[in-house]
């Protein structure tokens, strides 16, 4: 598996190249980044060497179409979405992912016959450039009743609406977070096959009551209560040799400087991982 990073947690990190070679001085291999900003900035050639000589690929790039609300909106984001899926698979991006909130104001079975008809169309675009979907289901309590119906919230329920939308290159993006927030098993994992993820997010949780737990809420990997250990081992032992990719939504910006928390990163990625694959 590799180690990964998204920018959430992290403070004033400043623009995407700074990122990249901050990771890799803290022996991190992969960043969940813009793909699209990334190339336009520094042209193909130029961020293909960033990132090649910082050994670092690119893990998830975020789905930018607003498949939620309106048409007119999902039409315009599917407009642009071949030019970012060509962008990304240039500088060898290949996840794609986008959450599912757990609760929806609109009548649930509207929305997921809506749901399920544009994330298919935004699979089989994505699919033409090499590029996988991953769906993540979002577990925190009190998400569940934050809007007025109850929606999708557990990794089984995800996998049933993966198989009914139907494309080859939809999976789970699988997140810590939401595993433990369900109340999910080791079990859980290991009945799971490496083909069924596409990405993985990894963080941790305070000692609260699980019903209490929110959303912006988290720790940095290993400064928490989450099993990460059982989880990363597990994951490893299906066969998931993909990127696992820390993501620390948080209330407000860190103040520490992003190096403090870079390598408060790296020691927590260290003691996952030497305790899960020894």
């Amino acid at each position: 598996m590799l180690k990964g990073l998204t920018t959430a947690g992290l403070g004033k990190i400043g623009p995407t190249e700074r990122f990249i070679e901050l990771a890799a001085q803290h022996g991190f291999q992969a960043v969940d980044i813009d793909a699209k900003s990334f190339l336009e900035q520094k042209g193909a050639e130029e961020a293909k060497s960033i990132l090649r000589r910082n050994g670092i690929v690119i893990g998830a790039v975020g789905l930018p179409v607003q498949w939620r609300t309106s048409d007119e909106e999902f039409r315009n984001g599917l407009a642009r979405l071949a030019d970012y899926a060509a962008a990304a698979a240039e500088l060898g991006a290949s996840r794609c992912c986008t959450y599912v909130l757990p609760s929806v104001d609109e009548n649930p079975a509207h929305f997921m016959a809506l749901a399920t008809y544009r994330l298919r169309i935004c699979a089989q675009i994505l699919h033409a450039y090499g590029i996988q979907l991953g769906l993540e289901f979002v577990g925190p309590h009190h998400l569940r009743t934050k809007w007025k119906h109850p929606f999708i919230w557990t990794m089984d329920e995800t996998l049933d609406w993966i198989d009914a939308i139907g494309m080859p290159n939809v999976g789970l993006l699988l997140d810590a977070y939401h595993w433990y927030t369900t109340e999910s098993t080791v079990e859980d994992l290991l009945r799971l096959s490496p083909s069924q993820i596409v990405h993985v997010h990894i963080n941790d949780a305070p000692n609260v009551p699980i019903e209490e737990v929110l959303d912006n809420d988290r720790l940095i990997t290993g400064e928490g209560v989450i099993d990460l250990v059982s989880f990363v081992r597990a994951l490893h032992q299906i066969g998931y040799r993909g990127v696992v990719s820390q993501e620390v939504l948080r209330p407000a910006p860190p103040e520490e400087p992003a190096e403090e928390l870079l390598r408060r990163s790296q020691a927590g990625f260290e003691k996952v991982f030497s305790a899960a694959l020894g």
